[in-house]
C-alpha cells in the first residue's frame, strides 16, 4: 500500500491545472501518436514475418497459417499480460517505452533469426515433426507478446473516467489501427522495393525506438496514475461484462472468416501481386478504423448499447453477403474507368492500378468492415471497468484477437473446403445474425425497437444466404465470359478453375487459379512446355535418370517427362491438390496425373527441396510469373543456391523466363540472379512469348550424335513434333546465347535475392514490353557450340533458326500494329513451313 504522503502528493497534482494540461495533451495528441507509431511498427513487422514464414515453412495454406497465429496468439496473450500489470504501475507511460525498446531488439532479432531458420526447421522437423514448430513460434510469438500490451498500456495510461470509455477506447483504437494501414501500404510500397527485408525490419525498429523516446519524455510531465484504491483481488466482472466480451470474441473470429473469404472472392477483380493485397488489407483496417472513429463520438451517449451492438454484428454479416451477391460486370466496367481517370490526373501506371485494387475492396471490403469497426468502442463501454481499464481492455483485445485465430482456422480449413466460398459467407452472415439475437435477448436495458431491428436484420441474412447462387463467383471470372467452365473448386489454398475456349478451328483450355490465368493446353502452351522438359534431358551431357519438376499446372511438362523413357525417377511438387484434379482435363499431358510412373507430391517445390536431400539430374521450374506475390521465392539466387545441392554431378537446372509479364529491367535482375549461382548457363528460345535458362556447374556440351540419337526415340520425336520441332536441327535453333551473351544482357543488374526482392514490387509492365525484350535477347544469339556436327547438319540448324527468327519478326510485327509488313512476311513463312502446327496455329487453321 502506498503512504498516504504520496498518495496526497498524486490527488493534489491530479487537482493541479497543471496537471489538468498534461492530461489533456496527452488524450488530444501523445497518445493517439504512440498509439499510431506501434500499429505501424507492427504491421510492417506482421507483413515480413508472413513473408519470410513462406521461406521457412512453405507456402501450404495449412503451414504459413499456423505459422502466422503465433503472431496473433502472442497478441492476444500480450493484451491479457499487460493489460493487468497496467493497473498495478503509477507510470505506464515507462512500461510502454520498455515494451516498445524490447519490440525493437526482438523484432530484429526476429528478423534475422527467419532468414537463417528454414534449414534448421526441416532438419527438425523431419527427425521430431511438431516439435520444430516451436521454432517459428517462438521467433514470431515473442515479439508480438510484447507488441500485444501496447493498447492497454497506453489505454491506462490515459486514464479515462468511468463515463468516457467508450469514445476514449474507439480513438485510441482507431489511431492504432491507422497504423497498421500506414505499415502495410508503405511495407509494400516503399520500403521492401528500397530496403529490402532486413532494412525494413531496421526500419520498423526505428519506430519502435521513435515511440518509446517520446514515451519516456511524456513520462516525465505526465502525473502519475492512482493505483493505491485497487484491491489485492480484483473484483469479478459482471456476467453482461463477461458476456460482451465473449460475443466480441466470436465476433472477432466471423470478422477474420470474412477476411479470409474476401481474400480469395475478391482477387479475380485485381491481381495476385503484393500490391494488391496490401490495397485490401488497408481498406479492411481502414474501415476498422472509420468505424471506430465515427462511433467513438457517440459511444458513450448511446443509451442502448447491448442493442447498438447486436445491429452492427448481424448488419456487418448481412451487407457481407448482399455485396457478394449483386457483384457483376458494372464492378470491372467502375475499375476501368476509375483507373483511367487516376491515370489521366497522375500520370502514374501503379497509381491507377493501386486505384483499380481500391475500387474493388471498396465495393466488396469496405462496408462491413465500418461495421466491425464500430464494435469495438461499444464492447468497451458494456465490459471495461473504469477502475480496471488495463485488465478488461486487454481481456477485450485478447479474446477478440483468439476469436479471430480460431475464426481463420476454421474458415480457412473447414469451412471453404466444406462449403466452398459463398456458402461459408453465408455460413459467417448466419453466425453473425446469431450473435446479434442471442445480444438483444441475453443484454441489458434493450429497446424494443432496436431488438425488432437486430431479429429483422438477421432473419434477411439467413433468407440471403439461403438464395444467393453458390456459383456466384464462378460465373463472375474473367475467362467464364469467353468460354464454357470445365472444372471449379474453392479451396483454403485458391481457387482453381478450368475454362474451354475457341480460337478459329482450336479448341483448347486455360487454367485459372485465384481467378488468373496461369497457363493452358493451347499449341504455344503446349510448345514451350514440352521443351521445359525435354530440351534439357536430350542436351544434358550425361545420361539423366531423374527428374524434379515445380508446379504440375496443366501437367504438360510432366507429362512430356514420360515420354523420356531412361528416366527411372519423375517427381513433381504441386502446391494446390485442386490443381491436380484439373489435370485430367488439359490435352497434351500424357496422362501425368494418374500415370504411376510419375510421383505427385503436393508440397511447396522451394519446401520440397529443403525438406529432402534427394538428387536429380534435372530440376524444371514452371512456376506463375515472378511478380506474383510468393513466388519469387522460386526466382531468387537464394533459391537457385537451394537448386544447385539438388542437383547430381552434370546436372542442370531449367527455369522458365516469361518474357511479357515482367519489364526488361526487371528480366535483367532475373537472368543476373541465375548467372550469381551457376557458372555455365544458356538462353534458349521456346516459344514467342517464352525463354528457358538452363544452368549447370560444368560446361553445357551441345553432342550432335548423342542428341540426335535422344531425339530420334520414338515418344520424344512425336511429342516434339506434334509442336514444330521436326527435326534435331529445329530443336537446336532454338539456341539463343551462352553465359557470355547472358552477361552483357544483365550487365550491372541487381540480383532477386530473399532479402531484396526486387521483381515482386517492381513496376507494373509497360504496354507492348515484349516488344522491347524479344528484340533485345534475339540480338544476343550466337551460333550453338555444336560438337561433331557436319556442315550439313550446321546448315540445317542455320536454316531452321532463321526461319524461326523470320516468324518471331511477323510476330512483332503484330504486336506493333503493321499489318502490311505482317501480311507480307508471314506468307513467306507459310511458304517456307507451311505444314509447321506451330506457326499455323497462329493462322487459326489448327494443329
Amino acid at each position: 500500500m502506498l503512504s498516504a504522503a504520496n498518495s496526497s502528493r498524486r490527488t493534489s497534482a491530479a487537482n493541479s491545472g497543471a496537471s489538468a494540461k498534461r492530461v489533456s495533451t496527452l488524450s488530444g495528441f501523445a497518445i493517439p501518436a504512440l498509439l499510431f507509431a506501434s500499429g505501424t511498427a507492427a504491421l510492417i513487422y506482421q507483413v515480413l514475418w508472413i513473408k519470410q514464414l513462406s521461406l521457412v515453412v512453405g507456402v501450404e495454406v495449412y503451414a504459413i497459417t499456423t505459422g502466422v497465429s503465433a503472431f496473433f496468439a502472442g497478441l492476444a496473450l500480450g493484451g491479457f499480460v499487460f493489460g493487468r500489470r497496467a493497473d498495478h504501475v503509477e507510470r505506464p507511460l515507462r512500461l510502454y517505452a520498455l515494451l516498445e525498446v524490447a519490440v525493437a531488439a526482438l523484432g530484429i532479432g526476429a528478423t534475422f533469426g527467419l532468414a537463417n531458420a528454414a534449414g534448421p526447421f526441416a532438419i527438425v522437423e523431419a527427425r521430431a515433426g511438431l516439435l520444430a514448430w516451436v521454432l517459428p513460434f517462438a521467433l514470431v510469438g515473442i515479439p508480438a507478446l510484447l507488441m500485444g500490451g501496447t493498447l492497454p498500456v497506453l489505454i491506462r495510461a490515459l486514464a479515462p473516467q468511468a463515463g468516457q470509455m467508450g469514445a476514449a477506447g474507439g480513438r485510441l483504437y482507431a489511431a492504432n489501427t491507422a497504423g497498421a494501414i500506414a505499415g502495410a501500404l508503405l511495407t509494400a510500397f516503399l520500403l521492401i522495393p528500397m530496403l529490402g527485408v532486413r532494412g525494413t525490419a531496421f526500419a520498423a525498429a526505428a519506430l519502435n525506438l521513435i515511440a518509446a523516446f517520446s514515451a519516456f519524455a511524456l513520462n516525465h510531465r505526465a502525473a502519475p496514475r492512482p493505483v493505491a484504491d485497487l484491491p489485492a483481488i480484483a473484483p469479478r466482472r459482471t456476467a453482461h461484462a463477461r458476456l460482451a466480451i465473449l460475443l466480441y470474441s466470436l465476433a472477432g473470429g466471423i470478422a477474420l472468416g470474412y477476411e479470409v473469404v474476401w481474400s480469395q472472392s475478391i482477387v479475380q477483380f485485381m491481381s495476385t501481386r503484393s500490391f494488391a493485397f496490401s490495397v485490401v488489407l488497408a481498406t479492411y483496417l481502414a474501415g476498422l478504423v472509420i468505424g471506430s472513429a465515427l462511433y467513438a463520438r457517440w459511444a458513450d451517449r448511446i443509451r442502448d448499447p447491448w442493442g447498438v451492438f447486436a445491429v452492427l454484428i448481424a448488419a456487418a454479416g448481412l451487407l457481407a453477403l448482399l455485396e457478394i451477391s449483386v457483384l457483376g460486370r458494372w464492378l470491372v466496367l467502375l475499375q476501368t474507368q476509375v483507373e483511367a481517370l487516376v491515370l489521366a490526373l497522375t500520370g502514374n501506371e501503379l497509381a491507377g492500378m493501386s486505384s483499380r485494387f481500391a475500387v474493388a475492396a471498396a465495393c466488396i471490403v469496405f462496408l462491413p468492415t465500418i461495421l466491425l469497426g464500430a464494435a469495438f468502442p461499444v464492447v468497451l463501454r458494456i465490459a471495461v471497468d473504469a477502475g480496471h481499464v488495463g485488465r478488461d481492455v486487454g481481456m477485450v483485445v485478447a479474446l477478440n484477437t483468439l476469436g479471430g485465430i480460431v475464426g481463420t482456422m476454421l474458415t480457412g480449413f473447414v469451412l471453404v473446403p466444406t462449403l466452398g466460398l459463398v456458402h461459408t459467407l453465408a455460413a459467417l452472415a448466419i453466425f453473425a445474425a446469431a450473435i446479434g439475437i442471442f445480444a438483444v435477448l441475453r443484454g441489458q436495458g434493450v429497446k424494443r425497437g432496436t431488438r425488432q431491428a437486430a431479429v429483422a436484420i438477421g432473419i434477411a441474412a439467413i433468407i440471403g444466404a439461403i438464395f444467393t447462387p453458390t456459383d456466384r463467383l464462378a460465373d463472375l471470372l474473367p475467362g467464364a465470359r469467353n468460354g464454357t467452365l470445365a472444372f471449379y473448386e474453392e479451396s483454403q489454398g485458391g481457387t482453381v478453375a478450368v475454362v474451354e475456349q475457341r480460337r478459329g478451328q482450336s479448341q483448347f483450355k486455360r487454367l485459372y487459379i485465384q481467378g488468373v490465368s496461369n497457363t493452358g493446353d493451347a499449341m504455344p502452351s503446349l510448345r514451350y512446355m514440352r521443351l521445359q522438359a525435354l530440351l534439357p534431358l536430350i542436351t544434358q551431357r550425361n545420361e539423366p535418370r531423374s527428374a524434379l519438376v515445380i508446379g504440375l499446372g496443366t501437367g504438360i511438362t510432366a507429362g512430356a517427362l514420360l515420354r523420356y523413357p531412361q528416366l527411372d525417377t519423375r517427381v513433381v511438387a504441386e502446391l494446390l491438390p485442386a490443381v491436380v484434379r484439373a489435370a485430367p482435363l488439359f490435352q497434351g499431358n500424357f496422362g501425368a496425373a494418374s500415370d504411376p510412373r510419375l510421383e505427385i507430391r503436393v508440397r511447396d517445390g522451394r519446401r520440397e527441396l529443403l525438406r529432402s536431400t534427394e538428387q536429380y539430374d534435372l530440376i524444371t521450374l514452371e512456376p506463375p510469373p515472378p511478380s506474383a506475390a510468393g513466388v519469387v521465392n522460386l526466382y531468387s539466387s537464394d533459391f537457385y543456391a537451394l537448386a544447385a545441392q539438388r542437383l547430381h554431378s552434370g546436372g542442370q537446372l531449367a527455369q522458365w523466363l516469361p518474357l511479357p509479364t515482367q519489364n526488361d529491367e526487371d528480366t535483367r535482375s532475373l537472368v543476373r540472379s541465375f548467372l550469381d549461382v551457376f557458372p555455365h548457363a544458356a538462353l534458349w528460345t521456346t516459344e514467342f512469348h517464352e525463354m528457358l535458362l538452363i544452368g549447370s556447374f560444368e560446361p553445357l556440351e551441345l553432342d550432335v550424335p548423342r542428341i540426335a540419337a535422344r531425339f530420334e526415340q520414338p515418344e520424344v520425336a512425336g511429342a516434339l513434333r506434334e509442336v514444330g520441332i521436326a527435326s534435331p536441327a529445329a530443336l537446336l535453333a532454338t539456341w539463343i546465347t551462352d553465359r557470355n551473351g547472358l552477361e552483357r544482357y544483365a550487365a550491372d543488374a541487381l540480383p532477386v535475392t530473399d532479402d531484396q526482392p526486387r521483381i515482386e514490387y517492381a513496376p507494373w509492365v509497360r504496354s507492348n514490353e515484349i516488344g522491347r525484350v524479344l528484340p533485345q535477347l534475339l540480338a544476343l544469339r550466337s551460333d550453338p557450340p555444336l560438337r561433331d556436327a557436319d556442315e550439313a547438319f550446321s546448315t540445317k540448324v542455320a536454316d531452321q533458326r532463321e526461319r524461326l527468327l523470320r516468324f518471331y519478326g511477323v510476330g512483332l510485327h503484330a504486336y506493333g500494329g503493321e499489318r502490311e509488313a505482317w501480311a507480307r512476311d508471314i506468307k513467306q513463312v507459310m511458304r517456307d513451313d507451311g505444314g509447321n502446327p506451330y506457326y499455323r496455329w497462329f493462322l487459326g487453321a489448327g494443329p
